[in-house]
């Protein structure tokens, strides 16, 4: 069977303790020009959007994630010798870029350094209080920020869910392999639409 086809474990995914985590959907990756643009990520704004509604409707926590870094560049370290200089603290380049629903009361992430989500920040502490087990992960871009998040987050045992057509990379080639990766069991990878009727499909199999 093809991984990335495998069926979401609907009777393991709940309301009380499922997360909507936006990854990065800042300017300097997704606005036009931007020094990192990512090719397709304005494109995914809606997909996240209808994500977002979803959360919603049903009380999950909404959380987006920022990278950031010091103005000195101090916490930079390697990232340097294969990215240029984005996301600097105080500049625009850090915000959400244009159209993202975000309200709030929604969860921000601001003290992301490095691609995983996780390291560094308090976004563990932040879903275990919550007693968080599944994590619904969308953003850019699919095979740096995303797939690093998801291997971590998988290790520490959330079931993770990757909607394929809410997540961006800079090329096709990158976009297949992260899932095809993050597919073998790391992540469940579906789509929008599958996600956003994931407990109606519960009710009718009940």
């Amino acid at each position: 069977m093809n991984p990335l086809v495998r069926p979401l474990p609907l009777e393991r995914i709940r309301t009380e303790d499922t997360a909507l985590l936006v990854i990065d959907m800042e300017r300097d990756f997704v606005d036009a020009g931007a020094v990192q643009e990512t090719p397709g990520g304005r494109a995914i704004v809606p997909a996240i959007n209808r994500l977002i509604a979803w959360a919603r409707t049903h009380s999950l926590p909404v959380i987006f994630t920022h990278e950031m870094h010091r103005a000195d560049l101090s916490d930079y370290g390697i990232e340097l010798e294969y990215d240029p200089v984005h996301c600097l603290e105080g500049t625009p380049g850090c915000e959400l870029t244009d159209g993202l629903d975000a309200q709030t009361h929604d969860w921000h992430i601001r003290s992301k350094r490095r691609y995983d989500c996780f390291l560094g920040t308090d976004l563990d502490l932040l879903l275990r209080s919550r007693r968080i087990a599944n994590l619904v992960c969308c953003g850019v871009t699919t095979h740096c920020c995303v797939m690093n998040t998801v291997y971590t987050a998988r290790n520490l045992d959330y079931r993770v869910i990757v909607p394929r057509d809410a997540v961006a990379a800079v090329s096709p080639d990158h976009q297949t392999a992260a899932l095809l990766c993050m597919s073998d069991v790391f992540a469940y990878i579906s789509d929008v639409q599958t996600v956003t009727r994931i407990w109606d499909a519960k009710q009718a199999a009940a």
